[in-house]
């Protein structure tokens, strides 16, 4: 005889997501494991920086004695705000984060991405999630910018690919159809800089999957959208034990809150 699993029903803002999401990605395995032996590598992007914020938060207890604190709003390169798509202006961006072997490193992220191998972890978030659970990352860097130049290596090589991004990045089209008619140069107009777009294939983390790691046995969004600053927000449906219900609302009540995402001087075209 089967128990009834207990269900809870959760509604996050985007920045709340962020926040679940980065619990989650903390604590897979292959992470916690190049935390001890192996490389990090932890792009820029308004959800990796609350990946890097609860990575450093944890090796602030260890040896490591880590004092680097994430400003947010700096922590990111391609944006999308109410004047359209948008870069943050480089002066104005954090340098992305390197761990190796459980301590910071200032070496750059074109080098570290060159030591790769397949025990490691490259962590990069997305701008685009559809039905199929395909992730994709939007350019408007002529080159292809981070994305651009890490993901050969990182694929060549087999290196963990993580990518987390949240459930309000849903689109109703297939990324890899999309993909193929935009490019930065096909525009012939737009709302902030014209960008093309990568399908990028990695693990995807979003709240869904970060539930499940934090314990939940199932989950799944049941609406999304908001107003009067639930804009953006999704609403999920958890199931699971009674205590691990208990312990997800417990840590989900402490997650509410936080505060809205912003962003430093942006340049939009």
């Amino acid at each position: 005889m089967t128990t009834e699993k207990e269900k809870i029903l959760i509604v996050l803002t985007p920045s709340e997501s962020k926040r679940l999401i980065a619990k989650g990605v903390k604590n897979l395995e292959e992470v916690q494991r190049a935390l001890k032996h192996g490389t990090i590598i932890i792009g820029l992007g308004t959800t990796n920086a609350y990946v890097a914020d609860e990575i450093l938060n944890d090796l602030s207890g260890t040896e490591a004695k880590v004092e680097k604190k994430i400003d947010k709003r700096r922590y990111a390169a391609g944006v999308i705000t109410d004047k359209g798509t948008c870069v943050v202006t480089k002066e104005e961006r954090e340098k992305d984060v390197i761990i190796k072997n459980g301590v910071i490193s200032d070496e750059s992220i074109e080098k570290a991405i060159e030591g790769l191998s397949a025990e490691d972890v490259f962590i990069k978030g997305a701008n685009a999630l559809d039905a199929a659970g395909n992730a994709g990352i939007l350019m408007a860097h002529t080159t292809g910018g981070t994305i651009g130049s890490a993901l050969g290596t990182v694929m060549a090589r087999g290196v963990h690919f993580i990518i987390p991004v949240g459930v309000e990045k849903t689109i109703p089209f297939s990324i890899t159809e999309a993909a193929k008619r935009v490019g930065n140069e096909r525009f012939f107009k737009s709302v902030g800089k014209p960008v093309g777009l990568m399908p990028v294939h990695g693990k995807v983390i979003t709240e869904i999957e970060a539930l499940k790691i934090l314990g939940a046995e199932d989950a799944f969004p049941i609406g999304a959208g908001g107003v009067d600053g639930g804009e953006g927000s999704v609403v999920i449906c958890a199931e699971g034990s009674a205590e691990k219900m208990e312990d997800l609302m417990t840590f989900i009540s402490q997650i509410k809150g936080e505060a809205q995402v912003k962003v430093v001087s942006v340049e939009c075209g």
